[in-house]
């Protein structure tokens, strides 16, 4: 007995047998259970669940049915790793803060962003949505290879034909043995456009690819900070991306101010992140916070941060996105399977074996159609000969003893297969009739011109790709939605002007720090004495202090009332409409609690202003003015840089560029106005205070400083819309920080001076009152007259609304 137990003792070195049961384990997991297959996106589970949902009919046109009846379908038949395993596979398909384009649609608590569990099984209900179909649409046409299950019992689709690429849709995440892959999920309707691009032009690189899919889409929205990460990922397989939360800075009564995050990184858990910030305030780590919650409900997210009195709301923003999971960065690891291997794959290669896929399923799609036309067309075949001979064929099956004599005698008779003399013997007597007749006919056509299409897709390869490019297209015009992640630069990473087109825009900026812009024209010139159009609709009391001409690619310098400047590009500040209030300035710049956009201006950096313009001028509300070389504010970073030192009560008021060789012109409140050579101001560093540009009497204040160069005419425009042009040459040359010369005379009609230009004869001004209403009137409609006169009603005003601010507007043919 001893002996025969010996026997069956098989003596190996243990590292050996380790090594290799090992190796059978790791290649079970990587193929069989952990990484995508490149061609539907799907591991096996998902795969099995979405094929056991199909066969049970459980389609988005049929009832829900109990996820425990689903799983334990799966379990029984073809997944036998355990009922959490397969549920919670089926539950992540199902929530849409998990997968971007939802596979399963699910009824009960399926989980929250918060981390909770979903309901047992036996609770919630599923049944798959509507893109899942487009995965196993054609399954039943033998267009993908079938293989035994666990038991061999039954057989099940090895992969799905999966009509999108929904690898780079959905993406996927899976750790295997000494591998992971961790793709994320992107926009339906860009992977079809590039998908398309890739069959139109096979040669084409990454790089052409990126066109269309801009980088990656989550299903929980946020913000991607910086490109270079998605070009590596894509190029190379590899790469990590920064994502991080949207936020809002919201005003408060008070001077307090809140902020408001709606949307967080994927795969963040909201619970923990709100827990997180909270634990960063109790040890100091963050400063300024007051209050902490979350007001999410079924509309969408909303966790407020209420801030004390005085902080500075974008420092607290960085702090959170610097210490807490508010910024994430996802790594990107585009492994799949390709035939059976795990591989790592660029974006091109990706879209590559899903095009290889969807050739190999749309032929044997075609050739599973083409060979049931034919089955079909040659038993019509031989139902029109059997009608043509009508009497011969009741003959000989009357008298057939039995029905295989009489098909024997039929295909010796008509020279039939077999399978057109059973077709006959099956045939009702109500074929007979004419109207059958012309039926079978009809269908024989139309087969016929069905077998000829289906033909020429096998033999022509442009067709058979145009097939796929149009089934693609129906599938995006159908299930396509909006991107809900946005791609904004990193600081310094490229220049983003490239991707937008240069064209004239307005922006305007409001008294509470509303800031937007809008194209130039839409505005329409009015007559003179108009009541205008509303320019925007302004919360209560606020009205627009400053609108600016400009260009898409231009960069803007914002210079505050406490003497700062900060930098943006034009095209960053978000679009309007003509009557939208636009968006709070303090989400868009760093300002401090209390500071004020005072003056914007603009160039474009693909002109080389370094050639013409040399310095910028400034100027205060109490008549001070300072000269800078401009090169002193080519480094601007987010938090801004001193512009101008300003003492206790003063406040800057203008900012131009010159070239060191200008003629200033400075206007008050009281209508007193001086001019002054730029030469007499020398130039300063951007920490100084500036020297005194006009002497100012008890109460006045400066409200506009003005260029000679910039016009031929002073135009000057009051409170109660009064306004008139004088010739600049009424106004001699003073020495600088003199009291100047009268420009207007001030009476209780007029109200005091609220701004002036220097025009031309083809310029055009726009005036905003304090209702937000404005008009925009060509400079040759308003009358020249002398320096000491009140002019005539340029803008009519209602009782307690004044004008508040105006512009200067070059234009050529924008007149209607």
């Amino acid at each position: 007995m001893e002996n025969n137990i010996n026997k069956k003792i098989i003596s190996k070195e243990i590292s050996e047998e380790m090594k290799k049961s090992y190796m059978a384990y790791s290649m079970s997991v990587i193929a069989g259970r952990a990484l995508p297959d490149v061609r539907d996106g799907l591991k096996p589970v998902h795969r099995r669940i979405l094929y056991s949902m199909n066969e049970q009919g459980i389609t988005p046109d049929k009832p829900y049915r109990k996820s425990a009846r689903i799983v334990g379908d799966v379990l029984g038949k073809y997944h036998p790793h355990g009922d959490s395993s397969v549920y919670m596979a089926m539950v992540k398909m199902a929530q849409d803060f998990s997968t971007r384009g939802l596979l399963v649609d699910g009824q009960g608590n399926f989980g929250t962003v918060d981390g909770d569990n979903p309901a047992a099984m036996r609770y919630t209900e599923a049944r798959m949505s509507k893109l899942a179909l487009e995965l196993l649409r054609d399954i039943e046409k033998e267009t993908v290879d079938f293989g035994p299950n666990f038991d061999e019992s039954l057989q099940e689709p090895k992969v799905l034909p999966s009509r999108y690429p929904n690898l780079l849709v959905n993406g996927s995440n899976g750790i295997a043995v000494g591998m992971a892959t961790s793709i994320p999920p992107h926009n339906l309707g860009e992977v079809i456009d590039a998908t398309v691009h890739y069959i139109d032009n096979q040669e084409c690189e990454v790089d052409e690819l990126l066109n269309y899919i801009k980088g990656p889409d989550f299903p929980t929205g946020a913000t991607i900070v910086g490109t270079e990460g998605i070009k590596e990922a894509y190029k190379t397989g590899r790469g990590k991306v920064k994502v991080r939360a949207k936020a809002e800075i919201e005003e408060l009564p008070k001077g307090k101010q809140q902020i408001v995050i709606t949307e967080i990184p994927y795969q963040v858990n909201k619970a923990r992140l709100v827990e997180r910030i909270a634990e960063l305030v109790k040890e100091k780590r963050i400063e300024g916070i007051s209050d902490l919650r979350d007001e999410s409900n079924r509309h969408g997210m909303r966790i407020v941060v209420e801030l004390k009195k005085d902080t500075n709301a974008n420092i607290v923003l960085n702090n959170m996105y610097k210490h807490s999971q508010l910024e994430d960065t996802f790594s990107i690891i585009m492994l799949s399977l390709v035939n059976g291997t795990p591989k790592i794959l660029n974006l091109k290669e990706v879209i590559y074996h899903y095009v290889q896929h969807q050739k190999d399923v749309i032929t044997r799609r075609t050739q599973f159609d083409l060979k049931k036309a034919e089955a079909r067309a040659h038993i019509l075949e031989g139902l029109k000969i059997a009608l043509d001979n009508i009497d011969r064929v009741i003959t000989i099956i009357r008298s057939s003893s039995n029905g295989q004599i009489a098909k024997e005698r039929l295909i010796e008779e008509f020279d039939f297969t077999e399978i057109q003399a059973q077709a006959i013997l099956d045939m009702r007597l109500q074929r007979l009739t004419g109207l059958e007749r012309e039926k079978i006919d009809n269908e024989y056509n139309e087969l016929m011109k069905k077998i000829e299409y289906l033909s020429s897709i096998l033999a022509d390869e442009l067709k058979l790709y145009g097939v796929i490019k149009d089934e693609m297209l129906a599938i995006k015009n159908k299930y396509a939605d909006d991107r809900r992640t946005d791609i904004v630069p990193a600081e310094g990473e490229f220049d983003v002007r490239d991707l937008f087109e240069e064209e004239d825009i307005a922006v305007t900026l409001t008294h509470l720090g509303y800031i937007k812009r809008l194209p130039a024209d839409t505005y329409r010139s009015q007559k003179r004495g108009g009541r205008g159009i509303s320019a925007l609709t302004t919360r209560e009391e606020d009205f627009i202090t400053d609108l600016i001409t400009t260009t898409t690619h231009s960069i803007m310098l914002f210079f505050t009332n406490r003497g700062r400047v900060y930098k943006l590009n034009a095209y960053e500040i978000p679009e309007g409409k003509r009557t939208a209030k636009g968006t709070a300035i303090v989400n868009l710049l760093q300002l401090n609690p209390g500071e004020k956009v005072a003056r914007i201006i603009t160039f474009n950096p693909a002109e080389d202003i370094n050639s013409e313009y040399k310095y910028l001028l400034m100027a205060t509300k109490n008549g001070i003015v300072k000269k800078t070389l401009i090169e002193e504010f080519k480094n601007i970073n987010k938090s801004g840089l001193i512009a101008i030192n300003l003492k206790d009560g003063d406040e800057l008021i203008g900012v131009k560029m010159t070239d060191g060789n200008e003629e200033v012109m400075l206007v008050t409140q009281n209508a007193m106005s001086i001019r002054f050579d730029e030469k007499d101001v020398r130039a300063m560093g951007r920490s100084a205070t500036g020297v005194k540009g006009i002497s100012l009497s008890k109460g006045d204040i400066v409200v506009s400083m003005d260029l000679t160069s910039e016009g031929t005419d002073l135009l000057v425009v009051s409170e109660n819309g009064f306004g008139k042009r004088s010739d600049i040459e009424e106004y001699r040359k003073q020495i600088r920080s003199g009291k100047g010369i009268k420009t207007y005379n001030i009476t209780s009609k007029t109200g005091k001076l609220v701004g002036a230009n220097l025009v031309n004869e083809d310029d055009e001004i726009m005036m905003i009152n304090s209702d937000g209403v404005l008009i925009r009137i060509r400079v040759n409609e308003i009358s020249i007259f002398g320096r000491i006169t009140s002019g005539v009603k340029l803008m009519r005003t209602d009782e307690e609304v004044e004008v508040v601010s105006i512009a200067k507007i070059k234009t050529e043919d924008e007149i209607d």
